[in-house]
């Protein structure tokens, strides 16, 4: 299944929360995002449909092995996107925002030559 930009930024926000808290839930999903209650139930059906989220008998959420590997990807492209451009001189707020919108559309090989760029110019120094 082919997620879309949301479903993506709803696995995304998921994992980061599961770094913060013992447990997650939709209302803390909702809370993180400012999205209604309905937002997030309709998300995480689709996502639980799609294989990504599971939840237990107390409506934890948990990401699946493909739902793991999904919101590492986009957590980490978002992490290193928004590194290289605060190091380009963008402040940190718009660099936060550009790497939101760009983590979604970027290529594998783009964000695999950025990584090698930024690996041979560490090299230099």
């Amino acid at each position: 299944m082919h997620l879309q930009e949301s479903g993506e930024m709803y696995l995304e926000t998921i994992y980061i929360l599961m770094q913060q808290k013992p447990y997650v839930r939709a209302i803390d999903v909702g809370e993180y995002m400012g999205f209604s209650k309905p937002s997030v139930s309709r998300a995480m059906g689709i996502l639980k449909e799609g294989g990504f989220v599971t939840t237990d008998e107390n409506a934890h959420l948990s990401l699946t092995p493909a739902g793991l590997e999904t919101a590492k990807k986009i957590y980490s492209r978002h992490t290193l996107l928004t590194e290289v451009l605060m190091e380009l001189g963008v402040d940190e707020e718009t660099a936060v925002n550009d790497a939101c919108r760009i983590e979604h559309v970027i290529s594998d090989e783009s964000i695999a030559a950025i990584e090698l760029h930024r690996a041979q110019y560490a090299k230099k120094d």
